[in-house]
């Protein structure tokens, strides 16, 4: 088996367990019925008695079906779609497999460390896993001496880096006064029954520098910025409908109608798509000659276009 054709079994399991982990998420989420809990903070939190996201606050495994849908319903197939592509070496399906990696590895870091204990805890594990070896694998393939040369005029070069931007400006304004006002506090109702702001941990310590050094290298037209930029438009659009789709749920479940931060996270999400759209356009795909190796280890830096 070659190094590609590990990556592309590797990114078939992860479709695989990813259904099934998101398909017990809709359809075995049990009636929503809760019972009322504190915590040892004194916070009181109405978590469920039944389903697939038992233990969890209501509001919690609400938003965990929303998202589970998208993943279910737009993600999984999206990866499918593109494995044969990247079977076949295509530089445009490597750039678009990676951001829905990413995606799925954010997703289920998440889950295994926030959500309770439960049965699909080794399902989630293995997802994660499975995401970071299936990550290094294809970015192994990608010959950055040659991917400035097959990027085109029409590359979105503005509208990424722009993109790229509102992440870290967006998570910051969201997440950054969260922390200020109740890193002394007793009783914290935004951790929902849990134990820390794990959510706030990732969107900070993951996607900030993601989309700073996504512009940076974009900014520079370094070849890993390319990469870069992928990543994010293709994580701002499943990230985007996801988190759209997980207020509507939370919304109906609770009864708490958010829709400007619906409204917000949608419009990301469609910008994200646009922009994948004429992102993916602009890429050419090399003919990849016989004798040239389909994972070239490359350590010099692409030439600035």
């Amino acid at each position: 088996m070659t190094i590609r054709s590990l990556a592309v079994a590797l990114c078939a399991a992860i479709a695989v367990l990813a259904a099934i982990a998101a398909g017990a998420g809709v359809f075995l989420r049990g009636d929503l019925a809760t019972e009322p809990f504190v915590t040892v903070r004194g916070e009181s939190v109405d978590l469920l008695v039944g389903g697939i996201y038992r233990y969890n606050g209501v509001a919690i495994a609400a938003e965990g079906v929303g998202w589970d849908i998208v993943t279910l319903f737009l993600v999984v197939p999206a990866l499918a779609l593109v494995l044969p592509a990247v079977r076949r070496g295509s530089l445009r399906a490597d750039l678009a497999a990676l951001g829905l990696l990413v995606y799925f590895l954010y997703q289920y870091l998440e889950y295994v460390t926030f959500l309770a204990y439960g049965p699909l805890f080794l399902v989630y594990t293995a997802i994660v896993g499975l995401s970071v070896s299936a990550i290094a694998l294809v970015a192994a393939g990608l010959d950055l001496r040659n991917l400035a040369a097959s990027v085109g005029a029409g590359f979105p070069r503005r509208g990424v880096i722009g993109l790229a931007l509102l992440i870290p400006i967006l998570l910051g304004g969201m997440w950054l006064p969260l922390v200020g006002r109740s890193l002394n506090s007793a009783v914290v109702p935004e951790l929902n029954g849990g134990t820390t702001l794990v959510v706030q941990t990732f969107d900070l310590g993951l996607l900030v520098p993601l989309g700073l050094f996504a512009a940076a290298t974009l900014l520079r037209r370094h070849a890993v910025g390319y990469v870069l930029g992928a990543i994010v438009v293709v994580k701002s659009a499943t990230m985007g409908t996801a988190i759209a789709a997980m207020l509507v749920v939370e919304g109906l479940a609770t009864d708490a109608r958010q829709y400007p931060p619906i409204v917000l996270f949608a419009a990301i999400g469609l910008t994200g798509a646009v922009l994948a759209t004429r992102l993916f356009g602009s890429i050419h795909d090399p003919a990849r000659r016989p004798s040239q190796p389909q994972f070239a280890r490359t350590t010099t830096e692409a030439p600035v276009r």
